[in-house]
């Protein structure tokens, strides 16, 4: 068996945050103001508080289903907390949204690594991306707006799916699409739980890239491990020859 097919992690894989969550301050301001410009009439405060609510009754049922609403339904969820009724595809809703999405995109760079592996790979393999993310749209600004939208064959994100790693069927999302099998693929990931974990249920190889200590990876062991974008090609290229044996 070869491989045929690499779905890559996106956060932290190939395009990387700023750490300790620092978007997310500016990011709600963000879509506050936007949002009290357009008749919101609320303190920041009370607002804050009826967002994070509503965000984390949605963080507590993804938890236990990996199911992944897309983020249109927090902000719906907090406006109605607030006495305001407007649904998930109201304008005021997805301008919130997409005001969220341009401010959070200001904290992502791509890894400097990451255009040139995959201008190596693309050719070589079908190339993919499956991220956990509430804004699919973001993704795929964010690809665009770095020249990356040009290397992949399929880009599934979660909320697009409602499916969150590990869960399987983000995965086999991806693997339709790209007409190929489990045995037949790699996935490139920086988490454990969701990207080595969610490769293992479905039948698939990973490489974890080690951006930071994680307790988990000393009961789950991917098929590689890289501390670094350069080190991939090589890797797919020696997990191919042995997979081969």
């Amino acid at each position: 068996m070869s491989i045929k097919a690499v779905l890559f992690d996106m956060f932290d894989t190939l395009m990387m945050i700023k750490r300790n969550n620092d978007f997310y301050s500016p990011s709600l301001m963000r879509m506050y103001k936007f949002l009290n410009a357009q008749g919101i009439d609320v303190p920041f405060t009370m607002f804050e508080q009826a967002y994070i609510k509503a965000r984390d009754q949605l963080y507590k049922a993804l938890e236990a289903d990996l199911t992944e609403p897309h983020f249109n339904v927090r902000v719906s969820e907090t406006l109605k907390a607030l006495g305001y009724n407007h649904d998930i595809s109201s304008p005021l809703v997805m301008g919130a949204t997409e005001q969220f999405c341009d401010e959070f995109m200001t904290f992502v760079t791509p890894d400097p690594e990451a255009k040139t592996v995959l201008q190596s790979l693309q050719g070589k393999y079908k190339l993919g991306i499956v991220s956990n993310f509430a804004i699919p749209e973001c993704v795929q600004k964010l690809l665009k707006h770095h020249g990356f939208d040009g290397f992949f064959d399929v880009v599934v994100v979660s909320a697009a799916v409602n499916s969150r790693k590990p869960s399987p069927e983000i995965f086999s999302t991806a693997l339709q699409a790209l007409v190929v099998s489990a045995s037949e693929t790699v996935v490139v990931g920086d988490t454990i739980n969701s990207d080595v974990e969610g490769a293992k249920v479905v039948g698939a190889k990973s490489v974890y890239i080690k951006r930071r200590n994680e307790p988990e990876a000393e009961r789950v062991h991917p098929d590689r491990e890289i501390k670094r974008l350069s080190e991939l090609p090589l890797t797919l290229q020696e997990l191919d020859q042995f997979l081969k044996k």
